[in-house]
């Protein structure tokens, strides 16, 4: 069998034989299904965002463009301007500005954190509501979890790295 082989149709054949014709049923694993939005019932997009110690739940659907985090505006949640900027920039690099409702629900870490966090869960659930948007965001480098979190403090030191202080006599 393995001698009659002379195309790639012949070797797609034989594979489905050896499979038993099963190949392409499952459904998260084929090409189309790759591209297709992911959605709930109400029209929403869900992603998990991180940074540093700060995880965000993020959903997001068609709307105004209101954001809410732990239930507050992101005016008041966020009040320094530079992480309203932060929480901005995939609308700005996806030319949607004012097209989606964002309502994200963040814990642990500081301000800053928590801010890069909802930006970083943005940015997925935006790739899951509109697949081609992908291409924009990855290569702003927002569908990366920035990993940097605080080094732990080791024994026998002041710090984490910082040793205390010599002396010799």
């Amino acid at each position: 069998m393995a001698d009659e082989i002379k195309s790639l149709e012949d070797l797609a054949e034989v594979v489905t034989e050896d499979i038993g014709g099963v190949q392409g049923t499952d459904p998260v694993h084929t090409p189309e299904a790759l591209h297709e939005p992911v959605r709930d019932e109400l029209g929403r997009s869900y992603a998990t965002g991180k940074r540093k110690d700060a995880i965000a739940r993020v959903w997001i659907k068609p709307g105004s463009g209101k954001v809410t985090v732990n239930g507050k505006e992101q005016n008041t949640y966020f009040a320094r301007p530079v992480l309203q900027m932060i929480l901005a920039q995939p609308f700005g690099i996806t030319n949607t500005e004012g097209q989606f409702d964002v309502y994200a629900t963040v814990k642990g870490g500081g301000l800053s954190g928590q801010a890069g966090a909802v930006k970083h869960g943005i940015s997925k659930a935006l790739q899951l509501y509109d697949p081609s948007l992908r291409g924009a965001l990855k290569a702003a480098g927002f569908l990366t979890r920035d990993s940097r979190v605080v080094e732990r403090k080791k024994y026998g030191k002041a710090k984490a790295r910082k040793s205390f202080q010599f002396s010799k006599r």
